[in-house]
């Protein structure tokens, strides 16, 4: 019986290298675990959010590289006909409006223009009217554009060219200087000698602006 009792205390007793974690170090683990993945969570979506910051700035550039091109383009090209026909006066314009929205340009811009031969069916000419209009949106502008061939009635949609602008500016050189105001109806000569166009966009904190110059030429 006395071999039997030392026997049985001696099978109880653990071996002190092989003990379990107590309550405190789980939870202080868990809390280190806890630091561990919100900062690498952070990390993650910082760079996320940074990647979209890029993905989006580098749409934007895009975009005013776009409207910038077509602007010069279409400015370059803007036609006139000295001697309109009655039916004729409302087609054959350039009218240039000073507008703001909460102290931010808002030039609008309305024009005709040649434009390049186009593939279809329809019977189009190569004379089409432009016309660009900001729109004021939770407090950013929109520029939109609308373009027909000067010849047809059909009215088309106006779609948006860029969003969240910070400025849309319209400048006409009259050979002495800048203004903000046109009209071929009242200008001689009825075409400016230049058109500056600046678009002012967010970057970050800071405002910038690009700009575009233009000489329309085209009378009859």
């Amino acid at each position: 019986m006395r071999g039997n009792h030392s026997f049985s205390c001696r099978a109880g007793n653990r071996n002190p290298g092989s003990r379990g974690f107590t309550l405190l170090e789980l939870l202080l683990a868990l809390a280190l675990l806890v630091l561990i993945s919100a900062t690498l969570y952070g990390t993650y979506f910082t760079l996320v959010r940074g990647r979209e910051t890029a993905t989006a700035g580098m749409e934007s550039r895009r975009e005013l590289r776009t409207t910038l091109d077509m602007l010069h383009r279409e400015l370059s090209a803007a036609f006139y006909k000295k001697e309109n026909r009655k039916d004729d006066k409302k087609f054959f314009h350039f009218v240039v409006e000073d507008r703001d929205f909460f102290g931010k340009p808002a030039s609008t811009l309305d024009f005709t223009t040649i434009s390049p031969p186009r593939s279809g069916n329809l019977p189009l000419s190569d004379q089409m009217e432009v016309r660009y209009r900001p729109l004021e949106k939770d407090g950013k502008i929109v520029l939109t554009r609308q373009a027909r061939d000067v010849y047809l009635t059909a009215e088309p949609l106006p779609y948006p060219q860029m969003e969240e602008l910070e400025g849309f500016l319209v400048e006409c050189f009259d050979g002495g200087k800048w203004v903000r105001t046109w009209d071929s109806k009242n200008n001689v000569p009825p075409l400016p000698k230049a058109v500056r166009v600046t678009i002012r966009i967010r970057e970050g904190e800071k405002t910038v602006e690009f700009a575009t110059t233009a000489s329309p030429e085209i009378t009859q």
